[in-house]
């Protein structure tokens, strides 16, 4: 792929708005423009989307796996390099690798892990998600409750040491396990803390939320519910204009109609932004795998332990936002949204999410009926459906 070089024939979607008759200039990397077609020079190598749909890529804040191997399991920079290219398959061009509740070792192997990969540049490696293990016992989900634990000083001296160089940060907590304090001083060092897995109030995760955690984790999953007198986690998160929420949306894990009605009723700037929370089966034909010692099976799009508790989700980025689009009736610019700058925002991946000058050039080409036909990551073709490649 030559370094400068013209996307051309496409609907470029930036966004925001849709453009026809337009060319997306890519040099080094980067987004340069969109320009008019006609304006190219004569010279310049041109991919030609031959009518395609030319969107920013996808983000995703929370992947426990893809490609056949779960991060907990294979904790190791290859790991992470075989999660990001499955689920460039499916259009994520950036996203977070992320650890489920586990031991304090497999925590560390996963950082130094995201240290490699970082230092590699990985293809589509944003950084690190950390979700547990100082969660809440009554919230677990598929969590172990062998491995939920009280966030200690060491752990938190550890977080903080380490906080340098592997990209974004993200860290799910429980209000139940971890202080104020301890929120505060994890968001100087650099994480974005979100609260998740947690069965307090809406008043303690209000104050969590002025201590500074500005995220909730897969709303309405594993966290205490909106009701009549108590708002709960989720009432407190839609009310906050500051905090963003993940969205499970494979019509598993949360109703349709509920999703309606939270985003009717979130309050910005903060937004709701879609998430997998995808196991390692996405891209395989595997029928199951093991987390934590159990046994996770694959029945009908959805994961569960042995006793029916749903164990992450089987499902990729562009499905998410087919649903949003197909089954909730939203506009396609709404669903792109919701997988590209919402995200994007949330996490603070201010070179990502739409396409626009300076920007990374991390984009798909979708069909007109949403199938992905390739996937480029910094200008560079990562996936293309057709199996030849794509050069300029």
């Amino acid at each position: 792929m030559s370094e400068t070089f013209a996307v051309i024939g496409g609907r470029i979607f930036n966004g925001e708005s849709f453009a026809d008759g337009e060319a997306l200039l890519i040099r080094d990397g980067k987004i340069e423009a969109v320009v008019p077609q006609a304006s190219l020079p004569a010279d310049i190598s041109r991919i030609d989307a031959h009518g395609a749909l030319v969107a920013p890529g996808f983000i995703d804040l929370q992947v426990n796996g893809g490609g056949g191997v779960l991060l907990n399991n294979d904790p190791s920079v290859q790991g992470i390099a075989t999660i990001c290219a499955a689920h460039a398959r499916f259009g994520t061009t950036a996203l977070l690798p992320t650890l489920i509740t586990d031991r304090p070792d497999i925590r560390n192997r996963t950082v130094a892990a995201a240290q490699q990969a970082f230092q590699h540049n990985v293809p589509g490696f944003l950084g690190l998600h950390l979700e547990g293990p100082h969660l809440s016992l009554a919230r677990k989900g598929t969590h172990d409750p062998a491995l939920i634990r009280p966030m200690t000083d060491d752990d938190l001296d550890y977080l903080v040491s380490e906080a340098q160089g592997f990209g974004l940060k993200l860290i799910t907590i429980a209000p139940e396990n971890v202080t104020e304090a301890q929120v505060a001083a994890l968001i100087k060092a650099g994480y974005v803390v979100s609260l998740g897995h947690t069965d307090v109030g809406a008043e303690t995760a209000g104050r969590y939320f002025q201590a500074g955690a500005s995220m909730v984790t897969h709303l309405f999953n594993a966290m205490s519910q909106l009701g009549n007198r108590e708002p709960g986690v989720v009432g407190a998160a839609l009310d906050t204009a500051t905090v963003s929420c993940g969205l499970i949306a494979d019509g598993f894990h949360v109703d349709p109609i509920s999703m309606h009605v939270a985003l009717r009723a979130k309050r910005g700037p903060g937004r709701i932004f879609l998430v997998t929370d995808a196991m390692s089966t996405i891209g395989t034909d595997d029928t199951g795998f093991e987390l934590n010692g159990r046994q996770v099976y694959r029945r009908e799009g959805r994961l569960t332990l042995a006793d029916g508790t749903l164990a992450g989700a089987d499902i990729d980025m562009l499905s998410c936002v087919r649903f949003i689009h197909e089954r909730l009736e939203y506009s396609l610019p709404e669903a792109i949204s919701m997988a590209t700058s919402a995200p994007a925002e949330a996490i603070g991946a201010t070179s990502k999410g739409s396409l626009v000058a300076g920007k990374d050039a991390d984009f798909i080409l979708l069909s007109d009926d949403l199938q992905l036909l390739s996937t480029w990551i910094g200008g560079t073709c990562v996936y293309d459906a057709a199996g030849g490649g794509a050069q300029a």
